[in-house]
């Protein structure tokens, strides 16, 4: 039989009230407010509290407080990235950014989904799907990426944009929903 924390990082249905899954989001907030606190700190000590909790954090990684997650130890972040003020993860599943992404302020990224199915949601279930930053992708300030989008390399996203589907490498996207604008590629 498995977990739930198992069946919510698989992207099944899992039910968030349990015990396990609460007692990780409380150390979560034990450690976001350690990180957020840490600003003034030198970066490798902002690194080191970062490494505790994420699944990976590469070299030069920053990340400007405050900062919110769900778990962190699903958040998977490149060399280089750069998370500006305010952003938040929904990390239910993997949110994998690649190398030297750079992400705006107020930026929204939710692996975090619900059932479409009213008797489902009912139930207390929830379920999450991936996200997949690539590299060299610059997302501006106020953007929401949705559960399960991919974004390619070297991708633009407009501040202010609603990414409900995939963006193809090279291309910019802006807007509600974000529609392509510019491709260089």
């Amino acid at each position: 039989m498995r977990t739930e924390k198992e069946k919510m990082v698989a992207g099944e249905l899992y039910r968030p009230a349990d015990a396990e899954l609460q007692a990780e989001l409380a150390a979560t907030k034990l450690w976001l407010l350690r990180l957020n606190a840490s600003f003034a700190e030198p970066a490798a000590e902002r690194h080191r509290i970062l490494r505790e909790r994420m699944a990976a954090v590469g070299t030069d990684t920053v990340i400007r407080p405050p900062f919110f997650c769900d778990y962190g130890f699903n958040i998977r972040l490149g060399d280089d990235v750069f998370l500006n003020y305010n952003c938040v993860l929904l990390d239910v599943a993997t949110i994998s950014i690649g190398d030297r992404t750079q992400i705006g302020p107020a930026v929204q990224i939710y692996a975090a989904d619900h059932p479409r199915e009213t008797d489902i949601r009912r139930e207390g279930l929830e379920l999450g799907r991936a996200v997949v930053i690539g590299s060299d992708v610059w997302i501006g300030g106020g953007a929401i990426v949705l559960p399960g989008i991919s974004i390619g390399d070297g991708a633009v996203v407009g501040a202010g944009s609603v990414v409900t589907k995939n963006v193809r490498p090279g291309v910019t996207v802006a807007g509600n929903p974000a529609r392509t604008l510019a491709s260089t590629r």
